[in-house]
């Protein structure tokens, strides 16, 4: 029975990583999209964690997550005479490799953290079989890497405190390497290991060789951390003897940048308890009562606590940044004896509903919308509104070189309309077509249909539709507020589906 329900739940995570939907843009823009650059020189649209002076991300855990893996798919395929890797198939070699790093490393470490066979079968079901897992886990985030950093390393200490008669040379090493690699990933990291940290520290005198070897291994992984930062962003290799002026040490860039409220303002400040009342609760659902009245307070909840007071204490709080957190908190919860069915019915709808909504039709149509635009030569002006960035490194070297790429996704309707017609070209006199890609949730196109009554500037615009799908769903388009909520489900959900119009104008 477990292993038929363990086999289902496995098919259902690789059903979701194989899913085009666009959760978030930091799943393309802060990993992928440098690194894809940098291996096959397709082009590339760099945020500015990547371009500041002081620059905040790092790229040795990109390297190392993606890099490799990347390369190693160039080697392949290009020396079996396939020619040149499509965009395409490198974004599902990473969905692929993310769901191989889940359920192997996730689910071991599962394993290994709970040591009853009936309280591990329960923790591995419940966490296989959460949306997040489906969704957040199997997509390029920092926060993933993150989550397996964060189960490791609590392994790893587990193991070195279990073990009080061995040096156990082999997990101090991957401990400080881990570590090291996990602060470089994300500098909240040590936040999600401090009290397994802690409790760790009278068994490294056990032994006398532990400390030395922790030092060492995190000494040779920062320097190869550093290193590879400072050459790739100025071109140099740090010096010793000025490594003040030489190095580029980005966790602490990240950690001054994250302490300037104005920094963190530009990307929406949130109250303080934003993370315990309202993301914890939209990933866990109806297991927060459980979590709460019916779970082992032991190193691993205490570890998700510890670790969500910390990101709480900045107030730009979203709920991806909470991914370590989950599976330590599921594996705690013991199931209630009398209301297990409507827990368990509860769990099923609540995971089946938003793991259908994030995993599946989530701003789902841009990859797809993105490959058709990959096979139109004679584009001269692209222009997205109302989606979410498009991921400039899906377009490969595959775009036409002439064309340019705008996202409007800030713009309201007027402002849009001016700038379609500013960069599209007479219908009687254009060498090339101007395309808009928007949400057929957009009502304001309708009038735009037709040429009647679509006059700016003494010229008529009309967009005539060559492309569509139906699986996208835009949650940033909602606006109860305005709409009310029957009226704005009507049109985002009844009016799901992201288009491509050819835009005509006449002059």
């Amino acid at each position: 029975m477990w292993r038929r329900l363990y086999l289902f739940l496995l098919l259902v995570r690789l059903y979701f990583a194989l899913q085009p939907s666009y959760i978030h843009p930091d799943e393309h823009f802060q990993g992928p999209e440098v690194i894809a650059s940098q291996i096959f020189d397709w082009p590339s649209d760099p945020p500015w964690e990547f371009v500041s002076d002081e620059p905040i991300r790092s790229f040795f855990p990109l390297w190392l997550a993606y890099g490799f893996p990347l390369t190693l798919l160039k080697w392949i395929w290009e020396g079996l005479g396939y020619g040149e890797v499509q965009p395409t198939l490198a974004f599902y070699a990473l969905r692929i490799l993310m769901f191989v790093l889940s359920f192997v490393l996730e689910d071991w470490a599962l394993h290994e953290l709970i040591p009853l066979p009936r309280d591990r079968t329960r923790a591995i079901a419940l966490v296989a079989s959460s949306y997040v897992t489906w969704t957040f886990q199997m997509h390029t985030f920092s926060n993933s890497i993150d989550t397996l950093l964060v189960l490791w390393c609590i392994v790893l200490i587990r193991r070195i405190r279990e073990h009080p008669e061995s040096t156990m040379a082999g997990a101090c090493f991957g401990l400080a390497f881990m570590g090291v690699l996990g602060i470089f990933n994300r500098i909240t990291f040590p936040a999600f290991i401090l009290v397994p940290g802690l409790q760790i520290v009278p068994h490294l005198f056990t032994r006398s060789l532990r400390i030395p070897i922790l030092l060492a291994a995190a000494l040779l992984t920062l320097a190869v951390a550093v290193t590879v930062d400072t050459e790739i962003y100025a071109s140099v290799r740090p010096s010793l003897r000025n490594i003040r002026d030489t190095t580029i040490f980005t966790p602490l860039n990240n950690f001054y940048y994250n302490l300037d409220p104005a920094n963190l303002a530009v990307h929406g400040l949130h109250p303080y308890y934003q993370h315990f009342a309202l993301n914890l609760p939209q990933l866990l659902g109806p297991a927060i009562p459980v979590l709460l009245f019916s779970s082992r307070k032991n190193t691993l909840f205490w570890s998700g606590i510890a670790g969500i007071a910390a990101l709480s204490c900045f107030q730009h709080q979203e709920p991806r940044f909470l991914l370590p957190a989950i599976p330590l908190f599921l594996a705690t919860i013991k199931l209630p004896t009398r209301f297990s069915r409507l827990f368990l019915t509860s769990w099923i709808l609540f995971n089946a509903t938003l793991g259908v909504l994030f995993g599946i039709y989530h701003q789902a149509g841009i990859l797809p919308a993105q490959r058709f635009l990959a096979r139109e030569t004679n584009t001269s002006q692209i222009s997205w509104w109302r989606t979410y960035p498009p991921p400039t490194w899906l377009e490969g070297s595959f775009l036409s070189p002439d064309a340019k790429v705008k996202d409007y996704m800030g713009f309201d309707f007027d402002q849009l309309v001016e700038e379609l017609y500013n960069k599209a070209e007479c219908q009687d006199e254009r060498t090339s077509v101007s395309m808009l890609v928007a949400p057929l949730s957009a009502v304001e196109l309708d009038d735009y249909l037709e040429y009647e009554g679509s006059g700016i500037y003494g010229a008529t615009i009309k967009l005539e539709e060559v492309w569509r799908t139906s699986r996208h769903v835009g949650l940033d388009d909602l606006d109860f507020a305005g709409e009310g909520v029957w009226k704005t489900l009507r049109r985002v959900v009844g009016r799901r589906g992201l288009a491509v119009w050819v835009i005509n104008k006449k002059c």
